[in-house]
């Protein structure tokens, strides 16, 4: 069995993280083969949106740090150059991928999610939880700083004071107290994240996919630039997108009386 699993129904893209024993932990080569099918969608008109998920009690608990059996033990730490180069190309790419990816993206988030994993899912646009699940900074526990793209997601999905507490002490943040924070938007029975996740994308996969990943890059560079340049880049995207085949279909259904039918384009 593949460690990542794709396929496509419905125009929707599904992504699974299929090592239920390791708690759904990263390898590279998972990483590198989930950045080339996200690259590769992103102008795929066959998928209109994308579900990222996991099999087993851990969506992803973060990079895979196992060695193979009789491998050295590293008794120094890594040169600096290569830390940096190994996280500019590694997790960081994967974060900055999903991130601005201009199609929805939904985490169908199964279980434990940690270090990596939490934050694979706080870049996503919608998050379904099941029951149980709980989110963790774990880097703390390891004596390392906060990475993996956390120091730009935490404070735009939580309180920047949660943020800091969660990344100071290390300590587990449940599905509860994550609805509450409006991190996440459904909390499910774990028999019932995979139907609802379903049925979320295949309904974003019938709209007007364009206009959809427009309004996410503009939502997302809200958190980021001032009044004028938010103003600006509204102009500038609503310009292109009102020239696209789904606004004259959503201008014509409308004029019509009837239900638009968009094709993604």
């Amino acid at each position: 069995m593949a460690d990542v699993e794709f396929k496509v129904e419905n125009s929707v893209l599904w992504i699974t993280l299929n090592r239920p024993e390791q708690m759904g932990a990263m390898t590279s080569a998972m990483r590198d083969e989930i950045i080339e099918r996200l690259l590769a969608a992103r102008t795929d008109l066959a998928v209109r949106c994308v579900v990222l998920t996991g099999k087993g009690k851990g969506f992803c608990t973060g990079a895979d740090l196992s060695r193979p059996p009789g491998a050295p033990v590293p008794t120094e730490p890594p040169p600096i150059s290569a830390t940096r180069e190994m996280m500019k190309y590694g997790s960081q790419r994967l974060l900055r991928t999903l991130w601005e990816f201009e199609k929805p993206v939904i985490a169908a988030v199964n279980g434990t999610s940690a270090g990596l994993g939490a934050h694979l899912a706080f870049a996503c646009d919608l998050i379904l939880v099941a029951e149980g699940v709980r989110f963790i900074e774990v880097f703390v526990r390891r004596g390392i700083a906060i990475d993996a793209a956390g120091g730009f997601l935490l404070p735009r999905v939580m309180p920047l004071a949660k943020a800091k507490e969660l990344v100071f002490f290390g300590d587990d943040l449940t599905a509860e107290e994550a609805y509450r924070l409006g991190i996440i938007n459904r909390i499910v029975p774990g028999e019932q994240l995979e139907a609802l996740a379903r049925e979320w994308a295949e309904r974003l996969a019938t709209g007007p996919t364009y206009a959809i990943g427009s309004s996410k890059r503009l939502l997302n560079r809200g958190t980021e630039c001032d009044l004028e340049t938010c103003f600006e880049e509204e102009l500038f995207t609503q310009t292109l997108v009102t020239q696209s085949d789904d606004a004259k279909e959503g201008m014509n259904s409308f004029r019509e009386r009837r239900k638009p039918v968009f094709r993604g384009r």
